[in-house]
C-alpha cells in the first residue's frame, strides 16, 4: 500500500474560497444563514433559510462549459483552483497519461436541468430540452465535465450518496492511490441551492424554521435546536502518491492515513449509533492510529434531534473520552453533496493553523449529547498531529476520514 498525500486544495463556500478569508470568516463567527424572501411562494414549506452562495462562473471557453449546470459550474472551479494550489497546470501532460483521475460526488445534478424533462412528461413538448439537459441533469455531471474538462484519462469515480458523497470520493481516490491503481486523483463533491433541498428536510420536520433569526440556527447539538439549514458549494482535494509528489517538488500539505465506510443496514432516514462508531474504528484501523492522538474531530452535526444524538454518543463510544468536536455547518449550514470535501478541506487548513472553530449557537448542550469537548467561545488552539472527519448520509452510509498534519 503506498502513502497518499493532499497537494492541494479548494473550496467555493459561503464563508469565501481562499483560507485567509475563510479564517477570518471563523474567527469571528460568521454565519452565513439568510433568509430566502424567494421562497415565500411556496406554501406549506416551514423552513425559509439557506446558505446561498455568492458565485459567478469564470470566462472559460463556452465550448468547454454549455455542458455544465450549477452544480458542475462549482464543482469545476473548485477542482481547477485546486490544481492551481497543487501547482499542476491545466494543460499538465500528466493529467492525460491515464495515472490521473476523479472521483466526485453531489446528491444529484442540476435541478432546472430535471426540470426541462418534467415538463415534457407534464405539458406534452419537448421543446425545453436541449442536447445538453441530460448532461446537467445526470447524476454524475460534476465527475464527468471535470474529467473533460482536464482530459483526464484516468478512472473516474462517481458518489453520489447525498452527504457522503464527497468523504466517499475522497476515501476512494485514496484507496486508488495507495493500491497502486492511480498517482493523481481529483476528489470531492459539490451541491447547488435548490428549495427542493430544503423541502426533502422540511417534510421530515427536519428543517429549522427560525425564520425570524437566521443568525440563531443552526445549532448543534444545542438542547434548542429544531433542524438543519441547507447550504451550496464545492469542495476538491488533490490526492497524490507521496513519492510521485515528492519527484515534482510538490507542497505536502497533509496526509490520508485513515478511510472507513460502511451501512446501517437498518433504516433510510434514521441514524444508527452502532455503525456510526463501526465507521469510525474502521477508518482508525485503517491509519493504524491510536484514538488518543487524534486530537479533533469534525463532526457532521446538522443539528437534526436524532442525528446529533446518535452521532455525538458513538463518537463518545469510540474515543471513551471528550476529544474536542466542532462542525462547520454552524456557519455555512448543510452543503450535502459538497459538505465532506468543504470539512476536510477547513480542517487540514484549521489543524496547520492549530486553532479549530467554535460551535456556533451552542448555548445549552443537549444533555442526550454524548460525552465530548464541544469547543465553544472563541475557539481552541490546539496543536495535533492527526484529526478526524466524519459524514452520515441518507440511506444509511457512513463515512470516516483521517488525516495527518505534514510539515
Amino acid at each position: 500500500m503506498r502513502r497518499v498525500v493532499i497537494t492541494g486544495g479548494s473550496v467555493v463556500s459561503a464563508l469565501g474560497s481562499e483560507w485567509p478569508d475563510i479564517l477570518k470568516a471563523l474567527r469571528t463567527g460568521k454565519n452565513c444563514v439568510r433568509y430566502m424572501k424567494d421562497w415565500e411562494r411556496y406554501t406549506r414549506m416551514n423552513t425559509m433559510l439557506a446558505a446561498p452562495v455568492d458565485f459567478t462562473t469564470p470566462d472559460y471557453p463556452r465550448k468547454k462549459i454549455r455542458g455544465l449546470g450549477r452544480v458542475a459550474q462549482l464543482a469545476l472551479v473548485s477542482a481547477d483552483r485546486a490544481l492551481a494550489n497543487a501547482g499542476i497546470r491545466a494543460d499538465d501532460p500528466e493529467l492525460k497519461n491515464g495515472r490521473a483521475g476523479v472521483a466526485y460526488g453531489s446528491s444529484m445534478g442540476s435541478i432546472d436541468s430535471l426540470l426541462d424533462f418534467y415538463s415534457m412528461l407534464i405539458l406534452g413538448d419537448v421543446k425545453n430540452i436541449s442536447a445538453t439537459t441530460y448532461i446537467k441533469a445526470m447524476p454524475q455531471t460534476c465527475a464527468a465535465n471535470i474529467g473533460v474538462f482536464f482530459g483526464l484519462t484516468g478512472r473516474i469515480i462517481t458518489t453520489n450518496t447525498a452527504c457522503t458523497s464527497s468523504s466517499q470520493a475522497i476515501g476512494f481516490a485514496y484507496e486508488t492511490i495507495a493500491r497502486g491503481v492511480q498517482d493523481i486523483m481529483l476528489a470531492g463533491g459539490a451541491e447547488e441551492m435548490s428549495p427542493a433541498n430544503a423541502a426533502v428536510f422540511d417534510t421530515l420536520f427536519a428543517a429549522s424554521s427560525k425564520n425570524d433569526a437566521p443568525g440563531k440556527t443552526p445549532a448543534a447539538f444545542d438542547k434548542n435546536r429544531d433542524g438543519l439549514v441547507v447550504g451550496e458549494g464545492a469542495g476538491t482535494l488533490v490526492l497524490e502518491e507521496y513519492e510521485h509528489a515528492q519527484k515534482r517538488g510538490a507542497a505536502i500539505i497533509a496526509e490520508v492515513v485513515g478511510y472507513g465506510t460502511n451501512a446501517d443496514g437498518s433504516h433510510i432516514t434514521q441514524p444508527n449509533r452502532s455503525t456510526m462508531g463501526i465507521a469510525m474504528q474502521l477508518a482508525l484501523e485503517d491509519s493504524g492510529v491510536d484514538p488518543a492522538s487524534i486530537g479533533y474531530v469534525n463532526t457532521h452535526g446538522t443539528a437534526t434531534d436524532a442525528g446529533d444524538v446518535a452521532e455525538s454518543q458513538a463518537t463518545a463510544d469510540v474515543f471513551q473520552r471528550p476529544v474536542p468536536v466542532s462542525t462547520l455547518k454552524s456557519y455555512v449550514g448543510h452543503t450535502l453533496g459538497a459538505c465532506g470535501a468543504i470539512e476536510a478541506w477547513v480542517s487540514i487548513n484549521m489543524m496547520k493553523e492549530k486553532w479549530f472553530c467554535p460551535n456556533l449557537n451552542l448555548d445549552e448542550l443537549d444533555p442526550r449529547c454524548g460525552h465530548l469537548d464541544y469547543i465553544t467561545g472563541s475557539g481552541r488552539v490546539i496543536d495535533t498531529e492527526y484529526i478526524m472527519s466524519n459524514n452520515f448520509a441518507f440511506g444509511g452510509v457512513n463515512a470516516s476520514l483521517i488525516f495527518r498534519n505534514m510539515g
